[in-house]
């Protein structure tokens, strides 16, 4: 989800004093500029200019109900709100009409009707105000969501019928990256988001309509393997009419702003039936020539510099993406108002000047003139829409920057709170899908916190002695977080506790970067050698940004699990605002003295350091995990398989890295585990290795062994990637072949060696690398995703297969188990790793049903989290890492 800048400016470069951390209210004439550049401490004239907000916010609220109905309600909310507001106007017409007639009294004096003569209440204009704009806004989405109802395609897609379509390419195509479903992984491929303009059925009717729709295209295996060669649909431009046939589907969800999905047979490329327009090609060359311009870079640098500068995400990993929303820091990754203000003050100069004569930046150096300025400005900020594209965050900051511009060109100065809601209020009428955008959401509610509450809170860390540079920065950061945390639990259920100091790291090196990013974009066509080197100087608070992301996503207590949804985003605003005005508080009454006391600043600094850092010796202390002589620990990883295996202090071999590299990092790093001598991954499904960069960050590995099925192809060779990156060997695993670390022992006994296995394994499940392993005493089992004919044949190949004391269950506990494995194995311990409510049913009750029927005590990580093997042969215990399951443990081990 796309978070909006907390770092730097308000999203216009205004001409009244507005500051780098945004500033509401009015300024008095001849006050402009009359406080330094940068401070947050500029005098207010009166209170902000409100009245514009109550308009913006019910045609927001408006058009997202209205998007989620189907006509009927929409009509009748639209024809109540226009007789509403109609007749307050009129009525109110009709009082001003009657107090301009003076009635005499019975002393024959005039006295007029109530309420001032000549003058609209305001109250009452405001009112007839808000319902005509939520008028409008109903309207206006009314109109756009016909176009989902209009013409043959919704009719096709409802009978996944199979057509012809001529399309054009309303946005930049984004990759769909390769995601394992069950036993099988889904290839990468492209969306493209598009007009349907023709339909020729398969009957041969022809039919014109302008319909939105979602082109998917998934990439044939030959293609997959040219990792290096791009897919031909990522290179379309927008305005570029295509030809294709495929077969139209319903959209996965109700509310969504396309008509069908176009499904495009694997590995066919697209038909381009006309070209992307001038203006469009000229764009694709300059973000092209980004690209361009930073191929030599290294692999951080190379990915975040073009998504820094343009929005373009297409190089970033899946990992560095983990990082960057573990730490709230994805609103880098999606231009904003901080890029556009960037771009505006190199013309204008400081905002807090921008309408005086000395005014700074590169305007008045060649002579332009201030409404020359403004012209240029909206110029500019008209490129940057077309260039960066029309993202929600973009389109927000544009328009806010426009109305400022329009005010500094006719020298009329406006609040930049009216801007923001003029902004909002214009964007829903005209594209009423961002009233359900969360970007959209998240860049106000943050451009709204830096006007409003960062002024506020900076100023009173200057009254208590925080420098002004540092109060602006942390106020900004401090009130975007508080007001857009709710939202992003809504979409993550987790609370970034690293949000906010991530942010304020990161914040130095963004405008540099920008700066540098956006000057190779210019030259680019002109000379690339300038345009490299420029790159070159901006990797390196790129390549900064990207350590901050990756170190605070490493931390364990980077965040805490929250409630998802709209109830868990209700709570968190509750508890904010609890926070807030507890703090506020205290900062007003008794508590001032203790606030502003440097040892309870140190002593709060000091105690969130250990909640976030969580030291292995104190997390042990406290919460009692991991337990002291763990043999064995199954992480907590989602839907997916890590399992650690001591062999000494600090030491572990691990089976697995699980799908997410920021909780296979954190689970190593609780338990203390810095060397790992191997790391066994048993096949390479996405759940199985795609943390891989989670463990090699930071920790000695020695070794890395896989099967020899290569397959899915695009996870193997991200395996030899990741590897080559960090100097690790890979090598295959031999049935037979037997390994020692530490007290750690354990034999492969599947799959067979040999150039032609027998029996052939199926896929990448049955190819699991499977390990029969002994400590303290201690026979464990780790077949990985092995399927019921490769457990049968595992069973004949070892006719004196031995009892385990612990089984690893096969395939997070799927229905898909031999029962004369299970008996034959007979655990007394058996670890299930799932997801929690994972769309796959995993564990399937008959699997539970038929271990517990035998006496094993089942732990299962979507229940339990986290789960530690202890003692030896004689006193094994199995320990969960949530205390709530504890109570449930005893139960089943009874």
């Amino acid at each position: 989800m796309t978070r909006p800048a907390v770092h730097g400016t308000s999203t216009t470069a205004e001409g009244r004093g507005a500051t780098a951390a945004g500033l509401s209210g009015s300024v008095a004439p001849g006050q402009v500029g009359s406080a330094r550049v940068g401070s947050t401490g500029l005098r207010q004239e009166g209170p902000a200019d409100l009245r514009l907000v109550p308009p913006a916010l019910a045609a927001w609220v408006s058009a997202g109900v209205a998007l989620g109905d189907s006509g009927g309600w929409t009509v009748l909310a639209l024809t109540l709100c226009a007789v509403v507001a109609v007749g307050v106007l009129g009525a109110e017409a009709l009082r001003v009409l009657r107090s301009r007639r003076p009635r005499r009294t019975g002393r024959g004096r005039p006295q007029h009707a109530e309420g001032q003569p000549g003058v609209m209440r305001p109250g009452r204009v405001a009112l007839a105000t808000t319902l005509l704009c939520a008028t409008a806004a109903l309207g206006s989405t009314a109109l756009h969501t016909a176009d989902l109802y209009r013409g043959p395609v919704p009719a096709l897609a409802r009978e996944y019928a199979r057509a012809t379509v001529e399309l054009e390419v309303t946005a930049d195509p984004r990759p769909v990256r390769a995601r394992a479903s069950g036993a099988r992984t889904l290839p990468p491929g492209t969306a493209v988001e598009a007009d349907i303009v023709k339909v020729t059925t398969s009957a041969g009717q022809v039919t014109e309509t302008r319909t939105p729709v979602l082109l998917l295209a998934r990439e044939a295996d030959a293609e997959r393997a040219k990792e290096r060669t791009p897919s031909a649909w990522r290179t379309l431009l927008p305005s570029t009419r295509l030809r294709v046939e495929g077969r139209l589907a319903p959209p996965m969800r109700d509310g969504d702003r396309i008509a069908a999905v176009v499904r495009v047979p694997d590995g066919e490329a697209p038909r381009v039936v006309a070209g992307p327009s001038a203006l469009q090609r000229t764009a694709g060359k300059l973000r092209a020539g980004l690209r361009e311009a930073g191929d030599g870079l290294t692999p951080d640098a190379r990915a975040l510099l073009p998504g820094l500068v343009v929005g373009d995400t297409g190089r970033v990993t899946e990992e560095l993406d983990a990082a960057f929303r573990a730490t709230d820091l994805t609103h880098l990754l999606a231009v904003s108002g901080s890029n556009l203000t960037i771009v505006l003050i190199l013309l204008t100069g400081p905002p807090g000047r921008a309408m005086r004569a000395e005014r700074g930046g590169l305007a008045p150096r060649l002579g332009i003139s201030l409404r020359g300025t403004a012209l240029l400005g909206g110029a500019l900020t008209l490129a940057f829409v077309v260039v960066c594209r029309p993202d929600p965050s973009v389109l927000r900051a544009a328009a806010c920057g426009l109305i400022v511009l329009v005010a500094i060109g006719t020298g009329r100065r406006r609040s930049l709170i009216p801007a923001l809601a003029a902004a909002v209020l214009l964007l829903v009428l005209y594209d009423p899908w961002l009233a359900r955008s969360y970007g959209f959401a998240l860049s106000v509610l943050a451009t709204g916190a830096l006007l409003t509450l960062a002024p506020r809170w900076s100023a009173g860390l200057r009254r208590r002695g925080v420098p002004g540079r540092p109060a602006d920065a942390l106020a900004a950061a401090l009130a975007a977080q508080a007001v857009c945390a709710p939202v992003v639990a809504v979409l993550s259920a987790r609370v970034s506790l690293v949000a906010v100091p991530c942010n304020l790291l990161a914040e130095v090196a963004v405008a540099p970067a920008t700066i540098l990013g956006f000057a190779a974009l210019a030259v680019a066509p002109v000379s690339m050698p300038l345009a490299e080197g420029l790159c070159w100087v901006a990797s390196w608070p790129v390549e900064w940004i990207a350590e901050v992301a990756r170190r605070g996503a490493a931390l364990p207590g980077a965040g805490v699990d929250w409630p998802g949804g709209w109830r868990g985003g209700a709570l968190l605003a509750l508890v904010t605002v609890c926070v807030v005005v507890l703090v506020g508080r205290l900062a007003r009454g008794s508590g001032r003295r203790l606030l502003g006391h440097p040892v309870t600043v140190g002593l709060c600094v000091l105690l969130f350091l250990l909640a976030v850092v969580r030291p292995a010796p104190l997390t042990r202390v406290i919460s009692g995990w991991p337990p002291p002589g763990w043999r064995l620990v199954m992480c907590d990883v989602g839907q997916g398989d890590a399992t650690v295996l001591a062999t000494g202090p600090g030491e572990a071999v691990l089976v697995d890295a699980g799908p997410d590299p920021v909780l296979v990092d954190r689970c190593l790093s609780a338990l203390g585990v810095t060397r790992i001598p191997l790391v066994l991954l048993t096949h390479f499904h996405a759940d199985h290795v795609t943390g891989l960069p989670g463990v090699l960050r930071g920790r000695e590995v020695g070794l890395i062994q896989t099967t020899a099925l290569e397959e899915p192809q695009e996870r193997a060779e991200f395996v030899k990637a990741q590897a080559a990156a960090h100097d690790v060997p890979v090598m295959r695993a031999v049935a037979g072949e037997r390994r020692r670390a530490g007290p750690l022992r354990w034999r492969v006994v599947w799959p067979p060696a040999g150039p032609s296995p027998s029996p052939e394994p199926e896929g990448p499940n049955d190819a699991s690398v499977t390990l029969l392993a002994e400590v303290a005493g201690l026979k464990l089992l780790l077949p990985g995703d092995l399927e019921p004919p490769a457990q049968r044949a595992l069973l004949r190949s070892l006719p004196r297969l031995p009892p385990v004391d612990v089984l690893k269950v096969a395939h997070h506990g799927s229905a898909y188990q031999d029962p004369e494995l299970l008996r034959r194995l007979d655990p007394r311990l058996a670890l299930i790793s799932a997801g929690k409510d994972n769309e796959y049913g995993h564990p399937a009750p008959a699997t539970l049903a038929a271990l517990r029927s035998r006496g094993a005590l089942v732990l299962r990580t979507d229940v339990h989290g986290s789960v530690a093997v202890t003692g030896t042969g004689n006193d094994l215990q199995g320990t969960p890492s949530r205390e709530d399951a504890e109570g449930e443990r005893r139960r089943r081990a009874s």
